[in-house]
């Protein structure tokens, strides 16, 4: 039997989102609608999609496939469900009924059930129904990955946090079903954006005795009012005016969780960098902070002001800043 990758059929990745998988259904849906396409194969097409979207809109059906998907399809295309594998849903408890189902492909009915019954993948095969399964095959289990949202302080001085994941296993019956599960996780200080963090066993159990997967956490930063991240470096504007930059001054700067006096040279421009030595994440090898200098105006000048600016003109009329574009 030839295995149908529902994801293609519907033009979306395996870890679309179900409102992703709804909108390129109605979208190839209308496109291949037997009443409007004038394409040959239209009507197989709008059946390929019916058939795809009946099993990924649905989570617990979703979850099942993806399972085959992994385990089930052979490189030559072809597919081979794992022996004694049987679905945790039936045709009716997914929206739709048997007569539903005649309408789809072999591939549809081996594995939500139209054949199960009748010579598919029974206990006689396996000398223990479902649980043969278990007893003939052994798989690992899958790894797990999960996205887990920090602020910048927490990244910097470590934390402890709650994860909620979704694990697949199999049931006493055999059937691969989806769980919810809950770890208070210590998140190391230092993390960075887009890291990993491995928790060894703690993805979905192993089948048949196998050992289970592994759960993977990936740091996200979320966006900080001061700070920015680049690598181990954590980058910092701060605003100086005119005459600190012209003099140079002593002037104090935010770091995460501190603040500390740092010295601006004198004839500074906006954009100098100034580097705090081990202020940025800390690690093996800390990051620094990065302080960018910007120039900022008062919105309104004094009347005395205007007059300095004025002799600061004259003074400085030699100074071209625009000396470099040739104009």
């Amino acid at each position: 039997m030839d295995f149908k990758d529902y994801y293609a059929v519907l033009g979306v990745s395996e870890s679309a989102s179900p409102e992703e998988i709804k909108k390129s259904y109605r979208k190839l849906a209308r496109k291949y609608h037997p009443d409007v396409s004038t394409e040959d194969d239209a009507s197989e097409k709008f059946k390929d999609l019916g058939e795809a979207y009946e099993v990924l809109k649905d989570p617990e059906k979703r979850a099942e496939y993806d399972q085959l998907r992994k385990y089930g399809a052979r490189p030559d295309g072809s597919f081979q469900p794992p022996p004694g594998w049987q679905s945790a849903s039936g045709f009716g408890g997914g929206g739709y009924t048997e007569a539903d189902a005649r309408q789809f492909s072999d591939f549809f009915e081996e594995i939500f059930g139209g054949r199960r019954g009748a010579g598919g993948f029974s206990g006689s095969e396996f000398g223990a129904g479902a649980g043969g399964f278990r007893q003939s095959v052994r798989m690992r289990g899958e790894d797990v990955h999960a996205r887990l949202p920090l602020f910048l302080e927490e990244v910097f001085n470590g934390c402890e946090k709650q994860v909620s994941f979704t694990v697949h296993e199999a049931d006493e019956h055999g059937r691969i079903v989806a769980r919810q599960k809950t770890l208070k996780v210590k998140i190391p200080a230092g993390m960075r954006e887009g890291q990993h963090l491995r928790l060894k066993g703690q993805g979905s159990p192993g089948i048949g005795g196998g050992e289970p997967g592994d759960l993977l956490i990936e740091v996200e930063l979320a966006p900080h009012p001061l700070f920015s991240v680049e690598g181990r470096d954590i980058v910092v504007t701060i605003p100086v005016t005119p005459w600190e930059a012209a003099l140079g001054a002593t002037i104090t700067v935010p770091t995460v969780g501190s603040k500390v006096n740092v010295k601006v040279p004198k004839g500074s421009s906006s954009g100098r960098k100034l580097r705090l030595k081990g202020k940025g994440l800390p690690g093996k090898h800390p990051g620094d902070q990065m302080v960018i200098i910007q120039i900022v105006m008062p919105e309104q000048h004094s009347a005395e002001a205007l007059k300095l600016y004025e002799q600061l003109a004259e003074a400085e009329k030699g100074f071209d800043p625009r000396s470099k574009l040739h104009l």
